[in-house]
């Protein structure tokens, strides 16, 4: 299982919001490369990189960060938040991405999505399964669709999709643990999804949790920031 530290951005600072709440944001560094630095020295390869500004204006914004990570570091970057166009998706990969997290815009417009797995590959296309009670949610996690996020994995699975960032918006940043339960019934009804989980890691149990569900990879982002999770935790387990 994949472990992925994550940097949310908000005005080229490293933040976290509450349960996908933009009100109840904490700011914890002021400089990303800073802090992307940090978690590749503790090991890690991999860094979930989310413009958050980009994700309320539907148009990448912290492009500039991304390209100054991506050069002065060797993480392999998964970038999200307001990729809403071929152009954008374009940006994102100049700027020094390996993969692009589609996650509104999976729902809105899958058709061009489906344009992108052909055009870029499905290993370049991350889709962003965020979810709700069960139904997806969009548009920064502000609001909630109609639609069934297991449906929507399964239909981009039909569609060529290979990987999955699932993350349960209730649990986003309260480090009161993952979504098991919705993990459990998702690997069990799709076993050929590769699944990430995002949101509420807050222990190394939960890490070995998710590992017994049989996760892909998890991102970890608010347990880093508080301490839940040490450094030598951290680098611990991406030893493993």
């Amino acid at each position: 299982m994949f472990l992925i530290p994550a940097i949310d951005l908000v005005a080229g600072q490293c933040v976290r919001l509450s349960a996908g709440d933009f009100a109840r944001q904490t700011t914890y560094a002021a400089d990303p490369l800073a802090v992307a630095q940090r978690f590749e020295q503790l090991g890690a390869r991999r860094l979930h990189l989310v413009d958050l500004d980009g994700a309320r204006a539907r148009e990448p914004r912290q492009l500039a960060v991304l390209e100054r990570l991506a050069r002065h570091t060797s993480l392999h970057i998964d970038f999200g938040g307001g990729v809403q166009s071929t152009a954008a998706a374009e940006q994102v990969f100049g700027a020094g991405a390996a993969q692009l997290t589609a996650g509104s815009i999976a729902v809105r417009e899958p058709a061009l999505v489906g344009e992108w797995l052909a055009r870029f590959g499905a290993d370049k296309i991350i889709i962003g399964a965020d979810f709700k009670d069960g139904y997806v949610a969009v548009g920064a996690w502000t609001e909630q669709s109609a639609r069934p996020v297991q449906a929507f994995i399964a239909d981009y699975l039909a569609a060529g999709a290979t990987t999955f960032v699932c993350t349960d918006v209730r649990k986003d940043g309260l480090l009161q643990g993952p979504s098991l339960a919705a993990y459990q019934q998702l690997r069990a009804a799709l076993p050929a999804a590769r699944l990430i989980a995002s949101g509420g890691v807050t222990t190394l149990a939960d890490l070995a949790a998710l590992r017994g569900v049989g996760m892909a990879g998890a991102i970890i982002g608010k347990a880093l920031y508080e301490g839940t999770i040490t450094d030598e935790e951290l680098a611990a387990e991406l030893r493993r």
